[in-house]
């Protein structure tokens, strides 16, 4: 990831939406690097201009954003962008494939203009862009507890008491600040229980670690509110 100026890459098949989306971004100091109208150009694009954010339509020609998400994080993780993806519905079953695949969140298309350069600027800065309800709502409906369909089935044997525990509360929609209240715990020590339940279990971030927390049953539909 980069240092300097916020670079971003915009795939959506409608040119209206990227158009706006840019003229937002760019007014607020954040470099729009490239535009794609379907996942072949999304790929393309992220490799020749080495972004630290793409937003990501999920219905495109070609080749779509999941298929494009997954292909962009399959490369080295430490050089991959994190992947917003960009949706019309919030419970839509590709938006979940595509968290399963490591993107980092998903935004609505009628996000507003301050919504939309928060999300940019805080999945850069390495956190998940989560909206509690709704991804609470989106995964009860598409996870499976099933081994054999899981996307994301994990052995949470590797995690101890305390790093399962904190993993539940993480599912439930708890941010780090609040994370270190319930457990009487400090930010960095939180900060600290997080990082080492993803590289444990292999996931890119915490909207991964949310998938499984479902998928293995770890958390339940209705147990979270």
């Amino acid at each position: 990831m980069s240092t300097g100026a916020l670079r971003v890459v915009i795939a959506d098949d409608q040119a209206l939406v990227r158009t706006g989306f840019r003229m937002i971004l760019t007014a607020d100091g954040i470099e729009v690097v490239a535009e794609a109208a379907n996942g072949v150009e999304a790929v393309e694009a992220v490799r020749r201009m080495v972004p630290d954010v793409v937003l990501m339509d999920v219905r495109m020609p070609e080749m779509d954003g999941l298929e494009a998400t997954r292909r962009i994080l399959s490369a080295d993780a430490a050089a991959a962008p994190r992947v917003v993806i960009l949706t019309t519905f919030d419970l839509d079953r590709y938006v979940y494939a595509a968290l399963s695949a490591g993107a980092s969140g998903f935004l609505l298309k009628d996000v507003s203009p301050e919504q939309l350069v928060a999300a940019v600027r805080l999945v850069r800065a390495g956190d998940a862009l989560l909206a509690p309800t709704i991804t609470r709502r989106l995964i009860e409906r598409y996870a499976s507890r099933d081994e054999r369909t899981a996307t994301l089935h994990r052995d949470l044997s590797t995690l101890t008491p305390r790093e399962v525990e904190v993993l539940a509360l993480l599912a439930r929609g708890l941010s780090n600040a609040e994370l270190a209240t319930r457990l009487h715990l400090s930010d960095a020590t939180v900060k600290t229980h997080v990082a080492r339940i993803l590289s444990k279990l292999r996931l890119r971030d915490r909207a991964q670690a949310i998938v499984v927390a479902y998928e293995t049953g770890l958390v339940t539909p209705g147990s979270a509110r």
